[in-house]
């Protein structure tokens, strides 16, 4: 088998079918797109129509619309054929056996011998699709089961048949872990597999408990969102996200298929959702469902009228009590010990999904780690079941639940008579219960993740503070960690690189910075600036500023590689960080971008300066060339705020160069990035010079630069301060107000920069700026 798909078949151009087929372009796999012929005009209409209309759909499917080229469509009459040419087939059509083994013939009738086949289904029996299919088919035929939207939901739900070749199963997981960037998961063929039998029982459960305590759903959304460790979308919104008609299939169908199972009357939908989806009110594609927007207002549904009502907010002490410590686990236990409404509707329901997925091992999957996983990657909880459990002591959740009646699983009763009496023990390696053996095993683990947490267990930090710390990744490649709120940039985080430098210099190869926060970096903590220049202090803020171009400035001025390995959020002073490194190793899920003018400043840690050499550098062999649409280009990627959608897109705003690595699992940039600062070393790296020679164009490029904003001014597009900073920023780009076009060097550049950044802080509306961002976390147009 090939390491990569040469070509992929997708049979379906639904909303999973079509966003596979994106992801695929995403990692660069060229695909055909198959769905029914349309009976008049273009026969492959209906595929057609959804690959235009990924160009549209957001969040976007697409890293950049240039992707979508790698999409070709068909029908499945007319283009079957082309199957022949396909080392993987994925089908990815409506959840009905006859319709997914009669298009399995047409399938098998054109497929070459070793050609995988799997099904993206999350509710039919694997034996029940292939059965009566030839050998050849069945031994590599298997279940894909992609979570929606495929390119953000890290969870892939991998489905082994009765028949299915262990090298199939090793070159899916291969696959779709380091070329689609998944975390696999290894299920069992038994209803909806493991994220969706554990998700939907924990949603009909609050569903449940809602109707019983007489809770409001808004409440009830609040209490299973992030005070819990879970996504905003709660219970009643993520119905209406996924659609609630969905939601009641779903349930309907794991009643239908588990006569079994002690809690199957938990899945019957409830009479609140059986009315929502008996008129019609599906959720967000129908318009309205447990809300409704009506204007600006999104409102709510009262489950005793049916008539929406404005929102009241949920009001829960032991909850707000808590809501600054970052730890769930913690969170949570304060919430139970504090008693109360909060703890009336969270106990039951964390009891009793606890004992739900425990008593699905080994139905659904032998280990319980895999369950923890699908409900991390697919549903985005900070913690799975057992993860939560572990952290609220597993012993005492035992005996409180069996004081409620509850019972567990034998295995449960093995764990607790262990000394540990826990499912996870992290050390200088991560152990877990193996229910079956009855014993600690090691988790099972990939040399190209590296884990910080791990990594400090095993080894003390070389140099730390409470904002960041120099780590040791082995292979004498030391990690700048930054550990702040949101890995935002402080004067901690600046005084650690130095020193990190200074011993990086000493005794390592080369450094990465990096870290496995939430986010890369926010950018620099507004707090303590908006204190400064609230107070006058322009000489503390001058300071500051030239100690965080020194930061960035020193990274490539090492005799020794530095490599940044960015990830999610990475903007403002986060975005600088990177730009001021050698090279960097980003997550294709990065959202670069130098955002600063939204709190009314403009980048002054060197990233105007490289935003704008890099836009220019193209036309540096050609001394006559107009570089004004490079300058431009710079302008608008600053002056508009503009975020990458993708690490592929912070390749075409010049914040990533050719040269740098774009990684499709983030779990690995770590590694890769480590590998980056090797490879520059073995190669004999040197510092490059401070540059001298940055083209600028003075007084004519400035003209035109105002010009264009007086116009958007005048024709309402910007605010009258946006036109302030977007001619300070102006003025940067153009290096002042020199009366022709001339090159200069970086010093001069970071001058400018950061003497406008000062001023700007003197100004009544940046602070108006950076209060309304620290309050409401959205930019002020003021």
């Amino acid at each position: 088998m090939t390491d990569k798909p040469q070509r992929v078949a997708v049979l379906g151009a639904g909303t999973m079918g079509s966003q596979i087929a994106a992801h695929l372009a995403n990692a660069r796999i060229p695909s055909i797109l198959l769905d029914l012929p349309s009976q008049e005009g273009d026969r492959s209409a209906i595929a057609r129509q959804a690959w235009k209309f990924l160009a549209k759909r957001k969040p976007p499917a697409l890293f950049t619309l240039e992707r979508a080229r790698l999409i070709e469509v068909g029908n499945f009459e007319d283009d079957m054929d082309q199957v022949g040419s396909c080392d993987w087939v994925i089908e990815a059509i409506a959840e009905k056996l006859e319709w997914k083994r009669s298009l399995f013939e047409k399938v098998a009738a054109h497929r070459q011998p070793g050609t995988v086949v799997s099904t993206n289904t999350s509710g039919l029996p694997l034996s029940s699709l292939a059965e009566g299919f030839d050998e050849d088919f069945r031994r590599h035929f298997l279940g894909t089961h992609f979570f929606n939207p495929p390119r953000y939901m890290k969870l892939l739900e991998v489905i082994p048949g009765e028949e299915t070749l262990p090298e199939v199963l090793a070159w899916i997981e291969r696959i779709g872990g380091s070329l689609l960037g998944k975390g696999i998961v290894i299920a069992k063929d038994r209803p909806n597999f493991i994220g969706n039998r554990i998700g939907t029982f924990a949603g009909c459960r609050a569903m449940a408990l809602r109707e019983e305590l007489g809770l409001t759903i808004e409440e009830v959304d609040f209490l299973t969102g992030p005070a819990i460790g879970r996504p905003k979308t709660g219970t009643y919104r993520l119905g209406d996200l996924v659609g609630n008609d969905v939601m009641a299939y779903v349930q309907h169908n794991l009643y239908e298929n588990l006569p079994e199972d002690p809690w199957r009357e938990s899945f019957l939908p409830d009479r609140l959702l059986s009315e929502l989806v008996k008129r019609g009110w599906a959720g967000r594609k129908a318009g309205r469902g447990f809300y409704r927007k009506v204007g600006s207002e999104i409102l709510v549904l009262d489950p005793e009228t049916f008539e929406y009502r404005s929102q009241t907010k949920p009001e829960f002490p032991s909850v707000a009590a808590v809501k600054e410590e970052p730890n769930p686990a913690r969170r949570v236990a304060a919430i139970l010990e504090a008693g109360g409404r909060a703890a009336d509707f969270l106990w039951p329901l964390l009891r009793d999904t606890f004992a739900y997925a425990a008593g699905r091992v080994p139905e659904i999957t032998d280990e319980f780690y895999q369950i923890d996983r699908a409900m991390r990657w697919g549903f985005a909880w900070d913690l799975g079941p057992f993860q939560l459990w572990d952290g609220l002591g597993v012993e005492r959740v035992v005996e409180r639940a069996r004081g409620d009646g509850v019972e567990f699983p034998d295995w449960i009763s093995a764990l607790l008579e262990t000394s540990r009496q826990s499912f996870y023990v992290e050390k200088d390696t991560v152990r877990y219960f193996d229910a079956g053996r009855r014993s600690y095993q090691d988790l099972p683990s990939d040399p190209e993740k590296l884990s910080i947490k791990l990594l400090k267990r095993q080894k003390p930090a070389i140099l730390s503070n409470p904002s960041a710390s120099l780590i040791d990744l082995g292979d004498g490649v030391a990690c700048l960690e930054f550990h702040s709120k949101m890995n935002s940039l402080d004067p901690q985080i600046v005084a650690m690189s130095q020193e990190a430098l200074a011993e990086v210099e000493r005794n390592f190869v080369g450094m990465v910075v990096g870290n496995q926060g939430r986010d890369f970096s926010v950018g620099a903590n507004l707090f303590f600036l908006l204190q400064a220049a609230t107070a006058g202090q322009w000489d503390q803020i001058d300071q500051s500023v030239r100690a965080f171009q020194n930061m960035t400035t020193s990274f490539r001025a090492a005799s020794k590689p530095v490599v940044a390995a960015p990830f999610q959020r990475t903007l403002a002073g986060g975005c600088e960080v990177c730009l001021g490194c050698d090279a960097i190793v980003a997550a294709a899920e990065t959202y670069l971008g130098l955002v600063e003018v939204g709190v009314g400043l403009i980048p002054a840690g060197g990233g105007t300066m490289e935003l704008l050499a890099r836009n220019v550098e193209e036309f540096s062999s050609d001394p006559g060339a107009d570089r004004m649409p490079g300058v431009k280009r710079a302008f608008q990627a600053i002056g508009m705020a503009k975020v990458s959608s993708s690490a592929d897109e912070a390749l075409e705003m010049r914040i990533l160069r050719a040269s740098d690595r774009i990684e499709m699992d983030g779990d690995r940039v770590l590694f890769r990035a480590k590998k980056r600062v090797l490879g520059l070393a073995e190669t004999g790296y040197q510092a490059p010079p401070p540059r001298t020679d940055i083209p600028v164009e003075g007084a004519s490029g400035l003209a035109v630069l105002q010009v264009g904003l007086h116009l958007m001014k005048s024709a309402g597009y910007i605010s009258e301060y946006d036109a302030v900073l977007g001619r300070k920023l102006s003025y940067v780009l153009c290096g002042g107000d020199l009366n022709h076009s001339t090159t200069v060097g970086e010093d001069y550049l970071l001058d400018l920069e950061r003497e406008a950044f000062v001023s700007l802080c003197g100004e009544e509306k940046t602070r108006q700026r950076i209060e309304a961002m620290l309050k409401t976390d959205k930019p002020l147009r003021n």
